[in-house]
This record gives C-alpha cells, sequence and structure tokens, in this order.
C-alpha cells in the first residue's frame, strides 16, 4: 500500500548561475511553498534537497515533501523516482512544477498525464517512473523567436532572465502556481484546472 504522502517538485538546475532564469520556475515556485509551509530542505542522497511539511487548508491535513532535485534538469527523474521509491510515493500523489515555453508568461496550466512538450526534465520523470500519470503546474515562459538555430535560441531563452516588466510580475506569479499546487491536493486536479487553465 502506498503511503498517503504527496511529493511536490519543483524542476530547475542547481547552482547560482542557473538561479533567476526562466528553466528555474519550478525551484522558484518551491521555495514560495517551503516559506509558506515552514518546511527546510535538507540534502537526500546527493540527489536532491527534500523537505517534510503538513498542509492545512480546509480539509485534513496533507503531509508531503517538497523536493528540488540537485540532478540537473535532464536527470530530474532519478531523484522523483528515488524519493517515489524511498517512500513509496504513488505517481498520483506526484506534482511536478515546470516552466512551459508553449505558454506566455504569466498563464498556468494544469494538466496529469500526456506529453512532455518537449521539456527535459518531464521527459526524464516519464522515464524514470515508468508513466506520465501525474500532475504538472506549467508556468509559462513564453517562446524564444522561432528563426535561425532553433535548437541554440530555445537554450539561451530558457537560461535567460526576465524582463523587467515580467520581474514586477513574477511573486505574484509564482504565488499562483504555488496555490494551484495546493489546489490539487486539497480539491483535486479537475478543481485546480478549472480555476487556474482558463486564466
Amino acid at each position: 500500500m502506498s503511503s498517503d504522502f504527496w511529493l511536490i517538485a519543483g524542476l530547475g538546475n542547481p547552482g547560482s548561475r542557473y538561479e533567476g532564469t526562466r528553466h528555474n520556475m519550478g525551484f522558484m515556485c518551491a521555495d514560495i511553498l517551503a516559506e509558506r509551509w515552514n518546511v527546510s530542505l535538507s540534502d537526500h542522497k546527493g540527489l536532491a534537497l527534500l523537505g517534510k511539511g503538513i498542509m492545512r487548508l480546509s480539509g485534513a491535513p496533507l503531509k508531503f515533501f517538497l523536493t528540488k532535485p540537485l540532478t540537473f534538469m535532464n536527470d530530474s527523474g532519478n531523484a522523483v523516482a528515488s524519493i517515489c521509491s524511498y517512500y513509496d510515493i504513488a505517481p498520483e500523489h506526484v506534482i511536478a512544477i515546470h516552466d512551459d515555453m508553449d505558454l506566455e508568461f504569466g498563464r498556468i496550466k494544469v494538466k496529469a498525464g500526456g506529453s512532455a512538450g518537449g521539456h527535459n526534465g518531464i521527459k526524464s520523470i516519464d522515464r524514470s517512473l515508468g508513466t506520465n500519470a501525474y500532475s504538472r503546474v506549467r508556468l509559462g515562459v513564453g517562446h524564444a523567436a522561432r528563426q535561425g538555430d532553433a535548437h541554440a535560441k530555445t537554450v539561451n531563452w530558457v537560461l535567460g532572465g526576465f524582463s523587467s516588466s515580467q520581474k514586477s510580475q513574477l511573486c505574484d506569479f509564482l504565488s499562483d502556481g504555488a496555490d494551484a499546487v495546493e489546489t490539487i491536493m486539497n480539491e483535486g486536479l479537475g478543481q485546480a484546472q478549472e480555476k487556474f487553465n482558463g486564466r
């Protein structure tokens, strides 16, 4: 029998050179959740920063782990699968928070399953868990201009920073992302989709 813990995984790249970049939206959102629920993160097998918390919203208290993988984005699944295996967490109780170039900045889409949409962190989790039946909170970062060397442009874009107008909205945007995570856990995926996907 699986444990009743949830696992919230904010995706990003470790190290100061990646701080504040578009690809680290998941890390930033995880930081907000850590602050809200007083979770302190420490090392898990060298693969991730991991902390434990209890979320008290409208229903029964919800126990959860919060993680920021240290494996770099492309191997995020190694950390997520290790934690799921160690604590016996079912994929249906996993929520991945990540940047998404297919959504304009400020847009949030909540989903479970479906395509990885070219996101290497999600591809890695799909591979490592052997399923895509987990929830995702997709935080829009917009897309680089689709011209010239598309791959180089994409890499430079996701590892780049935010414009000044985006920076002024970032805190509210990340708070909305944290709200979406809480809604999935507390009210279910359908309610979260209704609240956030149409914004």
